[in-house]
């Protein structure tokens, strides 16, 4: 077992998303749980494609899910939805981040993932990022494109219920998507924690392509 968030410790964190709701989708009980558990969380969270309401949606709940954390920084930008492939700007982008942060932790989509746009934001987070540990993050969807995960953060079952109320609470732009709903991310949240055994039924999983483990 790894622990990479320790109490009273500093724990520097990316979070990137292309879309508003997608962090917290993948991501947002680990969060919440490592707040919760005394972790000085220094966390930036940038989502790339949010506009008008969607954007309000996005700010607001970053928010909520950071209370507690020693340091937030939010950015919510406009990218084209759909169109990040074809987005030299959204390169540029990635550019400038990696001289502003430097994370201990990043939280990125998924290599594989269905969406073009969740799959460039993967491409771009490993081009840019080359010498950090990066985690890539699930979102479920309608293209079935779920996989077997290597990385699992168990949570207590109060986290996951929290982290549904808090989706349901700041995404109503959502609420009419067949699968946007408490049954699925709380029976995502019940498979992966049957995978990794844990201790109260439920967690969120990733997948660590590369790690390197250094001895102190």
């Amino acid at each position: 077992m790894l622990e990479l968030a320790l109490r009273g410790r500093p724990l520097h964190v990316l979070c990137l998303g292309a879309h508003s709701d997608d962090i917290e989708i993948g991501v947002g009980g680990t969060l919440l749980h490592w707040i919760a558990t005394g972790a000085e969380l220094h966390v930036h969270w940038a989502v790339l494609a949010a506009n008008g309401e969607r954007a309000r949606e996005a700010k607001a709940s970053a928010a909520d899910f950071l209370v507690g954390a020693k340091k937030t920084t939010i950015e919510v930008h406009a990218f084209r939805d759909g169109y990040f492939g074809y987005c030299a700007e959204v390169k540029d982008w990635f550019e400038g981040l990696k001289r502003r942060v430097s994370p201990d932790i990043i939280f990125t989509h998924a290599r594989e993932d269905a969406h073009q746009d969740h799959r460039e934001v993967s491409q771009l987070t490993w081009n840019s990022f080359r010498d950090h540990t990066i985690l890539e993050y699930e979102i479920p969807k309608w293209d079935g494109d779920m996989r077997p995960l290597n990385m699992f953060v168990p949570l207590p079952a109060a986290t996951i219920e929290r982290k549904i109320e808090l989706l349901d609470r700041h995404f109503g732009s959502q609420r009419s998507k067949d699968w946007f709903d408490a049954a699925t991310f709380r029976g995502l949240a019940r498979l992966r924690g049957m995978e990794c055994r844990a201790a109260e039924s439920f967690a969120e999983g990733f997948t660590a392509r590369k790690s390197v483990l250094a001895i102190a």
